[in-house]
């Protein structure tokens, strides 16, 4: 999430606080083929017809698996490429897509919206066939954590997913309002105004729990300013097993898999889960 300052006054008098949560750019920046990746553009239709813009990269070699990966809540999938552009040299296939309202994607964002466009984006995958449907992992960060997490307690495509691994994931809609708004003192008067603002229906700390028997992977920063610490804390509290909570010394928001070795132990726990789900079938 940015920081509020700039755009808090107006958008809570005028749209309220849910609106914070989506700060979409139509711009592209990057694209994989500068990163030196391969990978193929895929426009895919919501189930309220819309069509979404996104990019599947594949993997190096044989697939250990495919990644779902949601993104944070600005901008745009060529801005937050770099979070996952070191996957496919180890291994995996990745699916990553805007949200509606995002980049090349047609629409307006909204939380109902989004989990239309998660399923949509599973649906898609599960269609191809060079996706081996029964190895997915959703890899969700910042809002795209919160997303997952409340779309993989629902969705009717959870029985094809493997593992879900969360980074930088706030635990609640109107906590995490409220806390930005106690951040500064022109804002701090208003800390009440999101529990009547805020969309939160889908907050991830009551359907955290309905994960499991999912594998479950809260990784978190312990610098990190945007999202603080605590929030990975109550969300590994309240998931059942199997779960992991990751602390990761020196990180700040979204910057866990900038170090090698974090990387090397995210391939190590990918490949494990996978591995015991094959045994599992």
């Amino acid at each position: 999430m940015r920081n509020p300052i700039a755009v808090a006054l107006p958008v809570l008098l005028l749209a309220g606080c849910t609106q914070l949560f989506f700060q979409p750019h139509r711009v592209q920046v990057l694209t994989p083929d500068r990163l030196g990746l391969a990978y193929q553009v895929v426009r895919f239709p919501t189930a309220d017809g819309l069509e979404l813009y996104g990019w599947f990269l594949p993997a190096e070699g044989d697939a250990a698996g495919t990644i779902l990966h949601l993104h944070g809540n600005a901008e745009n999938i060529s801005t937050h490429i770099a979070s996952v552009a070191w996957l496919p040299e180890r291994g995996f296939n990745v699916f990553l897509f805007d949200y509606r309202g995002y980049g090349a994607s047609e629409g307006q964002p909204t939380f109902d919206g989004a989990q239309k466009d998660i399923d949509a984006a599973m649906k898609t995958l599960l269609e191809r066939s060079d996706v081996e449907t029964n190895r997915i992992v959703i890899y969700g960060q910042s809002l795209g954590g919160a997303l997952a997490v409340y779309n993989l307690a629902h969705s009717p495509y959870r029985d094809h997913i493997r593992a879900l691994v969360i980074e930088s994931t706030f635990s609640d809609y109107v906590e995490v309002t409220r806390e930005k708004l106690a951040d500064h003192w022109f804002t701090w008067p208003l800390q009440w105004l999101p529990s009547l603002t805020v969309d939160n229906r889908f907050s991830p700390l009551p359907a955290i729990k309905m994960i499991s028997p999912i594998p479950l992977l809260i990784i978190h920063g312990d610098q990190d300013a945007t999202v603080p610490v605590h929030n990975a804390r109550q969300l590994y509290d309240a998931a059942l097993e199997p779960k992991q909570l990751w602390i990761v010394p020196g990180a700040g928001h979204m910057q866990a898999m900038r170090q090698e070795a974090e990387r090397d132990r995210l391939v190590a726990y990918l490949r494990e889960v996978l591995a015991a789900s094959t045994k599992a079938q």
